[in-house]
């Protein structure tokens, strides 16, 4: 599977997205900052990477946090899993947040998220008048037990 990458002004000099492991499913990517960016706890910010993706017909990369910024820091990516769909050529941007007590800093080359490519079905939605009858049901949160 191939992902053409194109390495935008402000991404020179940056790794492109690897994987740091040969059993990993997530490939890195890092934060393309010109200087120190603080995140305060509760905010969110839309970080550049420096990179624009050609992802293939038929699949997507999603974007997803790292377990370790998620854990140490409380830094996670807000709408995780993110969706880079294969018709866009715009810059990938991570939408970081803070969940954490104490403001984080975002470094040039920090590792921000993690890219994972998935293929995807394009599904037609049928309008019915009833749906199926299944076991649960209309049952909702927590209908089937903690």
């Amino acid at each position: 599977m191939e992902v053409k990458v194109r390495v935008l002004p402000h991404g020179e000099g940056l790794p492109l997205p690897s994987y740091a492991t040969t059993g990993a499913a997530g490939a890195d990517v890092c934060a393309a900052v010109g200087k120190e960016l603080v995140l305060p706890p509760g905010a969110r910010v839309a970080v550049p990477t420096g990179l624009a993706l050609a992802v293939p017909p038929g699949f997507e990369v999603q974007v997803r946090p790292r377990s370790g910024l998620a854990l140490q820091h409380g830094v996670t990516v807000a709408n995780a899993p993110g969706t880079v769909d294969s018709d866009f050529r715009g810059e990938l941007q991570v939408i970081l947040v803070n969940l954490g007590d104490a403001p984080y800093v975002i470094r040039r080359g920090d590792r921000i998220a993690q890219l994972v490519v998935a293929p995807v079905v394009q599904a037609q939605f049928v309008p019915v008048t009833a749906l199926p009858e299944t076991a649960r049901g209309e049952g909702g949160f927590g209908s089937t037990g903690v």
